[in-house]
């Protein structure tokens, strides 16, 4: 286990060590100088062949509400995530993943209305894995549209696994589950061996749905 570190000391090969053995980073508020390391008894993930739209948010999908881009205001995604009333998400937090952002490990997905950012989601590929960090929605069903933009991103670019840390309510009903530790070791250490790429095409796009997606959900 990697002990708890000053805030200013989490640099960008600690936090990538650490997500290559399945640790994710914390603090306990905003304000707090220093880092915990989390590793969670049962893991949520999402799987990318088990994302579910719902009618509803296929509609909004369809209707073009949002706008939708990648890696164009990294820094404004974390500060959405971070702006409630109690946060995780530290000064120091969020300086490191900008770090890792402008070194090309993290990555965010912006939700847009208008000139307006809304939305978002933001976390870190290394290999075939992303890990998300947070997300945030300042309209309704502005982050389940970044996210299903994500999905269609991580499955183009061959990635295999999508931890989200811990399964919600809101995540389970989008199709994410939780796994043991063991398992979720397992296909970290898979995912982390395949050669996926985020770059993979335009800035700006649109997210699609598969033909098998299940209608009435």
């Amino acid at each position: 286990m990697i002990p708890i570190v000053k805030g200013e000391d989490l640099s960008s090969d600690l936090l990538l060590q650490a997500y290559r053995v399945g640790l994710f980073p914390m603090a306990e508020t905003r304000d707090d100088p220093d880092v915990f390391w989390v590793e969670p008894k049962r893991r949520g993930i999402l799987p990318l062949d088990g994302f579910h739209l719902s009618r509803s948010l296929r509609r909004t999908i369809r209707r073009g509400r949002f706008r939708i881009s990648f890696d164009q205001d990294f820094a404004g995604v974390i500060a959405g995530c971070a702006d409630r009333s109690e946060t995780w998400i530290s000064g120091p937090i969020a300086r490191a993943y900008e770090t890792l952002h402008r070194e090309g490990h993290a990555h965010s997905v912006e939700t847009w209305e208008g000139d307006a950012l809304v939305g978002g989601c933001y976390g870190v590929a290394i290999g075939g894995a992303f890990f998300g960090e947070s997300m945030f929605s300042r309209r309704r069903d502005a982050s389940k549209v970044a996210l299903a933009a994500l999905v269609e991103r991580l499955r183009a670019g061959g990635f295999v696994l999508l931890d989200t840390q811990f399964l919600t309510p809101h995540l389970a009903s989008l199709g994410g589950r939780e796994v043991p530790a063991a398992e979720y070791r397992q296909l970290l250490a898979r995912a982390l061996q395949v050669p996926a790429r985020w770059e993979i095409t335009a800035r700006t796009a649109e997210p699609r749905h598969r033909s098998g997606d299940d209608p009435s959900r």
